[in-house]
């Protein structure tokens, strides 16, 4: 047997035990509250032990965010190896539209996450708390892609910044749409608009 195609095997399985759980820690807390599910309930849910969700997450709050750190990694991998030629916002847009799409796969999940979180406001340090990491990590990225005069002048957190609240007006319009909406269009739709130099509209 080939040991690449058994470790594809492996990931692919480490994946959909994450996903998993990420959906059942959500469905949970949406029909239970967050202080009516246990660390136990969720994993029951997966037919896994407790010692498997800790595997995963350190803990339920962390489940219901759905932080990846892989794919983390990976948007900055991919942010850090866009031709140098290419602007910094139209390098963010095409690696935040790439993300885009990936959370369309998963639209369902990402709309009860949202109402989770709305029916939790407690959770809403932690999650700001696991962005602005997120958010420090991508800067970093943009940085050593400028240099350091240009890093001086405080580019790198105002790009991202200004990237990322693009990505989440887009979120949130998505998630309040009727219908099929498409993310990545939103986004594609809010960048462009930043790039326009934010114009006011025209009737």
């Amino acid at each position: 047997m080939d040991s690449s195609s058994e470790l594809g095997r492996r990931d692919r399985k480490k994946l959909e035990t994450r996903e998993a759980l990420e959906r059942a820690a959500l469905s949970l807390v949406a029909e239970r509250g967050l202080a009516g599910v246990t660390v136990e309930d969720i994993a029951e849910a997966v037919d896994v032990s407790s010692r498997t969700f800790f595997n995963y997450f350190p803990s339920k709050e962390d489940a219901l965010i759905g932080r990846d750190p892989a794919a983390e990694v990976a948007l900055r991998e991919r942010l850090a190896a866009t031709p140098p030629g290419v602007p910094v916002l139209q390098a963010l847009r095409t690696v935040l539209l790439a993300e885009a799409e990936r959370a369309q796969r998963h639209r369902e999940q990402w709309l009860l996450r949202l109402k989770v979180f709305e029916q939790n406001p407690s959770l809403l340090p932690r999650l700001l708390a696991t962005g602005a990491e997120a958010e420090r990590a991508l800067t970093a990225v943009v940085a050593a892609r400028i240099g350091d005069h240009a890093a001086a002048a405080g580019y790198p957190e105002l790009v991202i910044a200004v990237a990322l609240t693009a990505f989440r007006v887009a979120m949130l319009r998505w998630s309040s749409a009727s219908g099929e909406p498409v993310l990545a269009d939103l986004v594609d739709e809010a960048f462009a608009q930043v790039a326009a130099g934010l114009p006011d509209p025209t009737p």
